[in-house]
């Protein structure tokens, strides 16, 4: 990563990051308030980040070795290069205009370093962790960014995330698959009579799509939670969880009889932005 001269720099460095890599968080920031959207695009750019390290190592030790580095980056332990990294700088800017739960965005870290491993996700409860201290982070961080925290919140931001997360491992199938990593519980596969290697050969069967099914039922009803709990919230922090638009657009399709998991599916932009802008005039994200 290049260093960038100047706050503006890295702000913009940190809104095309996340253009480019995360581009539905990138337009759900669109319908915020304009003085929340820098410390959001600071928190997902992070994400962009952590989330992509695996992509950029050959070895689990060198993954290991940069989230080390942002980890003691959040403990104000770094070894250099902060000042230089206008991800990093715009994080810690964040951090201390939004009072955000540097806790928070530690254990986010820590559920990463799973990604560098080619170890299966063992069970249900492994994977809600693990999506509940990423996907669910976000959300509540997000809200806080938005300036509002509270028990209420948090609960939303769990179940938000836990539906987000479960989409996701079903989305990133195929992608998944072609190189080995398993995020689809284990457990739950060998309840439905299939396995990881199955999963690997990237073929439907009936016994992957029936775990798929589970899978995806568990999502929807963590959704639907999500959007009841939306009306004990104020109006100015649902905005935060306008991506869920996307989640009950992609969820809906991919529980269709006819969608084959193993085939990747891609939005176009102008659809990601199409969705969240109808979301928005929605009752439930709105009044």
């Amino acid at each position: 990563m290049s260093a960038t001269d100047g706050n503006g720099d890295s702000a913009g460095f940190c809104a095309e990051l996340v253009r480019t890599h995360d581009f539905a968080r990138y337009a759900s920031t669109l319908f915020m308030p304009a003085d929340r959207r820098r410390a959001l695009m600071a928190l997902y750019a992070f994400n962009v980040e952590i989330s992509r390290v695996r992509d950029q190592v050959s070895q689990p030790l060198p993954g290991e070795v940069r989230l080390q580095w942002w980890t003691d980056m959040l403990a104000g332990s770094g070894h250099g290069g902060v000042e230089g990294n206008p991800v990093a700088a715009e994080l810690q800017r964040a951090i201390r205009d939004r009072r955000l739960p540097v806790e928070r965005l530690s254990r986010l870290i820590e559920e990463h370093q799973f990604d560098l491993y080619n170890d299966p996700m063992p069970t249900m409860a492994a994977l809600e962790g693990y999506v509940d201290d990423t996907c669910g982070a976000l959300f509540s961080l997000g809200a806080a960014i938005a300036g509002w925290q509270s028990d209420e919140i948090e609960h939303l931001a769990r179940h938000a995330g836990l539906a987000q997360g479960m989409a996701q491992v079903v989305a990133a199938l195929p992608f998944d698959a072609s190189r080995r990593q398993l995020f689809v519980p284990l457990q739950l596969l060998e309840t439905h009579g299939s396995g990881m290697e199955e999963v690997f050969t990237g073929k439907w069967t009936p016994q992957v799509r029936a775990a798929l099914d589970q899978l995806i039922g568990e999502a929807q009803q963590h959704l639907k939670t999500a959007l009841s709990l939306l009306a004990g919230v104020p109006p100015e922090a649902r905005r935060v969880f306008l991506q869920l638009g996307l989640v009950r657009r992609s969820l809906a399709r991919m529980s269709r009889a006819d969608a084959d998991p193993f085939v990747p599916h891609l939005t176009s932009r102008f659809r990601t932005l199409w969705t969240l802008w109808r979301a928005s005039r929605s009752p439930e994200f709105s009044s």
